[in-house]
Order: C-alpha cells, then sequence, then structure tokens
C-alpha cells in the first residue's frame, strides 16, 4: 500500500520528466487519473490512495508559482499555508480540478463537475459582437478618438430580460432540475450533455413576453467612443471590452471586437512601421545634386541629393516613419528619387542639352522641325536644282 506520509517525487508520480511542458503535466494525470478512479476501482483502497497522490502532484506542478518552489525546496516550499491543497475525498478533487479540462473525457468521468461547483451552474460569458472603423493613414499616425456604431442584445425593457410575459415567471426546468445539464452513466463513465429541455437555460418559459417573444433580449444599436492608438495599423482590432451581448446567466458581457480599416494614402506606401514615398528629381539635380524638399507626416523636410544620383536610388530618413502602437519608436521613411525626363523644353534647354551631347560625344536625334524640313525637301522635287543636304 502507498503511504502517504513518504510522500514520492511528484515528477515520479505523474511520471514526467522535470522538464516536461504542462500539457505534457496535464496528460499524464489525466491518465492515472482515469487509471484509479475510484467508480473503475470499486472497493480498492490502493487505487484511492494512488488516485489523491497523482492529484496531489498535479495540483502542485501544474501552477507555475507552486512548481517553481516545489523545483528549488522540494516538499518544503508546498507544504503548509499556500501549499498544496489538502484533499479529504474523491468528491474534493472532483470540485477542484473538474473545470480543468473542460469538455474532455476526465470532466466526463468527473460527472460534470468542470460545470458546477457546489451544485451550482457556473455562470457563462456573453456573446462577442463586431464593428468597423475607417480611418486614413494621419490619423492611424497620430492616433485619434472616434465614434463607432454597432448592433448588441440588450435586456428587453418589457420584462426585463426574464423572457416571460409581464406578471408571470420563468419556471425551473422539471427534467434538469434546474441545472441546465443532464448526466448520462455507464459503469464509470459518466456524460454530461446540455439538457434538451431547457437548452442550457435551467429555466422554461410558459408564458412568453410579447415583446421579445420569450428571448429575454432585443438587438439595439448603441454608439461608442474608441480610442484608436497611434500607429495602428489596417486590420487590426481594438477591443471594447464589456460591450458585447450580455450573458445568459448572469455572467460578464460580451466584448465588442473593433476592426480598424486603415485607407491607402495618395503619397505614402505603407510597410509595417516604414513609409516609402516617391519623390521626382531632374537629370541636372540627379548629375550635380541638390537640396529637395521631401514629404513627411509633419510636413516637408530638407534633404540632400548627392550629385551622381541614380534614378531608383533609396534615402533612409530614420524616426520619420509610423509610430509602433505595442512600443517605443517609430520606423524609417525611405526615400525613393526618380530621375523625370521633360516633355518639353524650351529652345535655351534645346541648346544646353544639344551641347551637352556633343560634349558627351553622344548620339542625339537632329531637331524636329529642322528634320521634317529636310525630309519634305527631299520627297518634293523643285524646279530648280538643289544641292544635296544629308540628314
Amino acid at each position: 500500500m502507498v503511504k502517504m506520509s513518504a510522500k514520492r517525487d511528484y515528477y515520479e508520480v505523474l511520471g514526467v520528466a522535470r522538464e516536461a511542458m504542462a500539457k505534457d503535466i496535464a496528460d499524464a494525470y489525466r491518465k492515472l487519473a482515469i487509471r484509479y478512479h475510484p467508480d473503475k476501482n470499486p472497493g480498492d483502497a490502493d487505487a484511492v490512495v494512488k488516485f489523491k497522490e497523482a492529484a496531489e502532484a498535479f495540483e502542485v506542478l501544474h501552477d507555475a508559482d507552486k512548481r517553481s518552489r516545489y523545483d528549488q525546496f522540494g516538499h518544503a516550499g508546498v507544504d503548509g499555508p499556500g501549499g498544496h491543497h489538502q484533499f479529504n475525498d474523491v468528491n474534493d478533487i472532483m470540485e477542484a480540478f473538474g473545470d480543468i479540462f473542460g469538455g474532455s473525457i476526465f470532466g466526463d468521468i468527473f460527472g460534470g463537475a468542470g460545470n458546477r461547483r457546489g451544485g451550482r451552474r457556473q455562470v457563462r460569458k456573453g456573446g462577442d459582437v463586431g464593428c468597423e472603423l475607417h480611418i486614413d493613414l494621419l490619423e492611424a499616425a497620430r492616433g485619434v478618438a472616434k465614434s463607432v456604431e454597432f448592433e448588441r442584445h440588450e435586456k428587453c425593457a418589457e420584462c426585463s430580460g426574464s423572457g416571460a410575459k409581464p406578471g408571470s415567471q420563468p419556471q425551473t426546468c422539471t427534467y434538469c432540475g434546474g441545472r441546465g445539464q443532464v448526466i448520462q452513466a455507464s459503469g464509470f463513465i459518466r456524460v454530461q450533455t446540455t439538457c434538451p429541455a431547457c437548452r442550457g437555460n435551467g429555466v422554461t418559459i410558459k408564458d412568453p413576453c410579447g415583446k421579445c417573444r420569450g428571448a429575454g433580449y432585443q438587438l439595439k444599436r448603441v454608439k461608442r467612443e474608441v480610442m484608436v492608438p497611434a500607429g495602428i495599423d489596417d486590420q487590426m482590432r481594438i477591443r471594447l471590452t464589456g460591450e458585447g451581448d450580455p450573458s445568459p446567466d448572469g455572467g460578464p458581457p460580451g466584448d465588442c471586437y473593433c476592426l480598424v480599416r486603415v485607407a491607402e494614402h495618395n503619397l505614402f506606401q505603407r510597410d509595417e512601421q516604414d513609409l516609402i514615398v516617391r519623390v521626382p528629381i531632374s537629370y541636372s539635380q540627379a548629375a550635380l545634386g541638390a537640396t529637395i524638399d521631401v514629404p513627411t507626416l509633419e510636413g516637408t523636410e530638407p534633404m540632400e541629393v548627392p550629385a551622381g544620383t541614380q534614378s531608383g536610388d533609396v534615402f533612409k530618413l530614420r524616426n520619420r516613419g509610423m509610430p509602433d502602437p505595442r512600443r517605443r519608436g517609430r520606423g524609417t521613411l525611405l526615400v525613393e528619387v526618380n530621375v523625370e525626363v521633360p516633355k518639353t523644353l524650351t529652345s535655351r534647354q534645346e541648346a544646353l542639352l544639344r551641347d551637352l551631347a556633343t560634349e558627351e560625344h553622344t548620339h542625339v536625334s537632329p531637331h524636329r522641325k529642322k528634320f521634317f524640313d529636310k525630309l519634305k525637301k527631299y520627297f518634293v522635287p523643285t524646279d530648280e536644282p538643289q544641292e544635296k543636304e544629308s540628314i
């Protein structure tokens, strides 16, 4: 017989390594709990002892703080006040761990203890709702307060949320006794399901409210203010805590999740916290160097373009990008310069460029008007002899 007074190492009890993950510890305990559960081992005192021993080991190792103290000081670190729980009987263990594994087979073995504590149903959180918020890039960069509208359920004003016609009351469900759950047992396996009569509500309504038709809630449109943090990106969500649907059984309300849509900017292209802007420069600025005005989120800013800059070169302006909503600092503004070729030239500009082409020994197209004049004379002969001209 196992002696609880001579405590074994908790890792040894569960059969896991000291570096085991939380899931491995839970899986090991689940297997032992099924193996030594009293319903599976009727009249076996050894099984009860091992069942309690496994529960005590799990109670310590699944808690990060207790596990740390146990790893450092052994049993002395978790014995006494603030240490492991003293389990008096099997029901005490079921009460403690019935909700850890939710609807798993472990929870089923415990007869649905995860949904009940002390014979009472646990309350459920209300449902979540959603909405969309559209902002521009500058609002995303600076942060902004915006109003949003969304729909959620609220208690019916006629029946105050009971679902019953005024003057009447909901009746306790006779099928499940008000628990909202029913248990089917087969040997040592107990399966808990939602009560089919009341659908888990624990009550039935014989005379429903005419306004909400027994639902107890009505859909209403509400307006709330949202604080948008600086640096938020497209398709991020903002949670409005407690602004969702109410709980059906007195629990906390759900949340509203606001999906943020950031519109594209006509100048800046965003890449996470960096911004990209494309700026045109002239050939002379690229060749000789220049100081140009670059657009930023705060306005224009001068930037030096060195001589010999090529079209497509990128210059970085640190801390001119978008803020990061999760930490301090800003991204980089990436300035891509593109050498722009003019479509029209003044006579002076054309003459200078032709002189430059001659200096560079570069073949360029002839003057457009003179070229077509020559073509006209070439194809339309005259009576007078003409001296040939080279095109």
